[in-house]
């Protein structure tokens, strides 16, 4: 660890962590307390026995769109070995990702319960499927929002396994979608949940706020003003919806 010397331009002080000296333990503590806020991928997946496997995840974000891809990673178990998300994916190539809203924050956290291999969590919960359109893994019924995906690629790093798939369609609740036609999606009545830090700890996204992006004509013209759109203390904060 070391601190960096004070600046004009960063009046606080920083502090450096060599992650390559840490602990596994460590590592995850650091990172996940400030990698905020994540988003949660609420996977579910089919065994081959039919049963399904139905975890969160939020090391989990949206890669791109053409096409469209999603990464998420799994671990391992704690005794070593795939969980049943990635095994389950490894054999079908098929996964659903169902985002997590305030009214099902409780009983997504429930099926994060270390449930014996191959125990089906929607059924001990009594978690509502519906089922995929365009793969065979069931959505959850009750999500504001399911992504239905295929896989593309595994990527083992060390003991890091990230998976990536194609997203080939999305449900959307009705009263999110403003318009179908033009493609607009009213964000904040999904009224989704995300993770902060790594123990219990989750964060709302109804307070938003907006900033409008710059054009390099604008750019110029405000510093031909005097004026800095990107200096932060030279306009009003941001407004908070």
């Amino acid at each position: 660890m070391s601190v960096m010397p004070q600046t004009a331009e960063s009046p606080i002080p920083s502090r450096h962590f060599d992650l390559t000296a840490l602990r596994a333990a460590d590592r995850y503590k650091l990172l996940t307390a400030t990698v905020v806020p994540r988003p949660i991928a609420w996977v579910a997946t089919l065994g081959l026995d039919g049963h399904v496997n139905l975890a969160p995840y939020s090391f989990f974000g949206l890669m791109g769109s053409d096409p469209p891809v999603v990464a998420f990673a799994p671990g391992d178990r704690p005794e070593g070995g795939p969980k049943d998300t990635a095994r389950n994916i490894g054999t079908r190539g098929e996964f659903t990702v169902n985002l997590v809203s305030v009214a099902q924050a409780q009983v997504m956290n429930a099926t994060a319960t270390d449930f014996p291999h191959g125990m089906d969590e929607t059924r001990a919960l009594n978690i509502a499927l519906e089922p995929g359109v365009q793969v065979r893994v069931p959505r959850v019924q009750a999500a504001p929002a399911a992504l239905e995906c295929r896989e593309v690629q595994t990527v083992l790093i060390g003991r890091t396994r990230v998976i990536l798939g194609e997203v080939l369609g999305l449900h959307l609740r009705a009263d999110a979608v403003e318009d179908a036609e033009r493609f607009h999606v009213a964000t904040a009545a999904l009224d989704l949940v995300g993770r902060m830090g790594g123990r219990g700890t989750y964060t709302y996204t109804r307070d938003t706020f907006q900033l409008d992006r710059v054009s390099y004509a604008a750019w110029q013209q405000a510093q031909a003003a005097g004026n800095d759109p990107a200096d932060d203390r030279s306009g009003p904060a941001p407004e908070v919806r």
